[in-house]
């Protein structure tokens, strides 16, 4: 940062070049956008969702368990495909595929929404669906029925509702499933850098009637991607000091000459959900009814505060000039509160709406407001991310703490909101699953995380992926910075010192 010899001197007669910054070359893709308008429908059912995921992931499952079990034997018996759960018989040594589901007691139900809607004292959300007492049990089902599954091999695998597996063992005398080994359909095939850009480069010489392309990105020095999330902005001047200082360093104004130069290399601001704090609970629909507003046109101040929506636009449109933004919403955003979330409406943000796209447009804005989760290349890596809803929910599901191994599961199970729509909500999905992951990213993040933690993790055909935990700002005081050169990751964090405490508080 900028040092007392750098701000205390006179000025200097002497001229200084302009710091230019890196570009970014950003092709987002749109793999969460929703329907518009009257071609989306939720009188569907939601048990459509799971069948579609068995249907896109048996492939893969099945190519594993096929490999691994091929010559299994056990006391002279060789293992065979049950097409379906009830066609397993007791005695024989068979694999079979289908889908997890985990019977937990402690799991939300339809009569505590039903409480909660009548303003009955309903119980407080749990940190953990598992049962102390032993009760939960799992099971493997599919379009015939369930089968339950029992054996010390499901304790040592993080499983949750909606993983789709293969199991191999044999039914006993109590007709449960006595599980030997178990499959999950790991890693998909992990595009090569650049590969999208290219193809599309090539595609479009092809309808130009060109048979070569040239590229006109520069590729020799990408920058760095700024990943924060949880800003949690209040719309009082008790939380814009620490958004004033992630802001200066991002625009390069708070560091001395050489810390200027670095914040240059950054060349995209990427935000992971619930850039405003928590917003006040829904009214009942007895208490809409019943309130008389004295306002006729315009809003009730008393019913909605602006400030928050208005700070989070002042402070994109400070950034947007010098740098692209893409926002990704969160639990406590203006948002749909079911999955995929949809970007946040342009009219909340009137003075950053003027860098977004044109309606129709092929090309992304500077300023993209974007799904969650959400997936994109940029700088011709894979990066897939989310605000964090589906990290904690299948947190509630296992017993450690461990976050970073949930992530991993996540793309090992090929799914990114496994859960939903059990206890996470989504959309009632009936063509296609949209949270399977089709191809694996190089880049994996979430937001809205206790702490910051990385980790990198490799596939069974090379694929490498790198697992980021993105922080809270508004209780770290941290953002992370990725290398696009080098997949290499900095973490700056900002603190704000309490002259009256004598402590740095965020």
């Amino acid at each position: 940062m900028a040092t007392a010899e750098d701000l205390l001197q006179p000025p200097d007669s002497g001229e200084y070049p302009p710091l230019e910054r890196l570009a970014s070359n950003y092709n987002p893709l749109h793999t969460f956008d929703l329907a518009k308008g009257d071609q989306k429908h939720y009188q569907q059912q939601y048990a459509d969702i799971y069948f579609l995921r068995l249907a896109l992931l048996k492939p893969a499952v099945k190519e594993g368990a096929e490999a691994a079990w091929e010559d299994f034997q056990i006391a002279g018996e060789a293992v065979h495909q049950v097409d379906r759960v009830l066609d397993v018989r007791q005695g024989e040594l068979c694999w079979v595929m289908g889908t997890i589901y985990m019977d937990m007691p402690l799991k939300p139900n339809i009569l505590d929404d039903i409480s909660k809607d009548h303003w009955i004292s309903a119980p407080p959300p749990r940190e953990k669906y598992r049962s102390a007492s032993g009760e939960d049990q799992t099971m493997l089902e599919d379009e015939s029925g369930r089968l339950r599954l029992v054996g010390t091999m499901l304790q040592t695998t993080m499983l949750v509702t909606g993983c789709i597996v293969a199991v191999m063992g044999t039914e006993n005398s109590n007709g449960d499933f006595e599980v030997i080994d178990l499959k999950i359909p790991d890693l998909p095939r992990q595009p090569q850098r650049w590969e999208r850009d290219d193809s599309d480069a090539i595609l479009t010489a092809g309808s130009n009637g060109k048979g070569k392309t040239e590229d006109t990105k520069s590729r020799d020095s990408c920058g760095k991607i700024a990943i924060v999330s949880g800003l949690g902005i209040r719309g009082d001047e008790a939380n814009s000091l620490t958004l004033d200082l992630l802001m200066e360093f991002l625009l390069g104004e708070s560091c001395g000459a050489d810390e200027q130069q670095s914040s240059c290399a950054i060349s995209r601001l990427i935000i992971a959900g619930n850039s405003l704090s928590e917003a006040s609970p829904l009214p009942s629909a007895d208490e809409v009814s019943g309130k008389k507003s004295s306002k006729k046109y315009g809003y009730d101040a008393s019913a909605y505060n602006p400030a928050p929506t208005a700070h989070l636009d002042n402070f994109l449109a400070t950034l947007l000039p010098s740098l692209p933004v893409t926002l990704i919403p969160g639990n406590s955003d203006p948002a749909n509160v079911s999955l995929p979330q949809q970007p946040i409406h342009s009219a909340m943000l009137p003075h950053s709406r003027a860098y977004s796209a044109m309606p129709g447009a092929n090309e992304p804005g500077w300023f993209d407001s974007t799904t969650n989760p959400w997936e994109g290349d940029v700088d011709g890596w894979r990066f897939m991310g989310n605000g964090g809803q589906p990290l904690d929910d299948v947190f509630k599901y296992v017993e450690g703490n461990d976050r970073l191994e949930m992530m991993e599961n996540f793309l090992r199970w090929r799914c990114v909101a496994p859960t939903a729509p059990d206890t996470l909500w989504c959309y009632p999905f009936q063509d296609t699953d949209p949270f399977v992951v089709k191809e694996c990213p190089h880049v994996f993040f979430v937001g809205n995380q206790p702490k910051f933690e990385k980790t990198i993790i490799e596939g069974p055909t090379g694929q490498t992926v790198v697992l980021l935990a993105i922080p809270v700002y508004r209780d770290t005081g941290e953002v992370v910075l990725l290398d696009t050169n080098t997949l290499e990751i900095e973490v700056v964090r900002f603190d704000v010192f309490d002259d009256n405490q004598g402590e740095m508080l965020m």
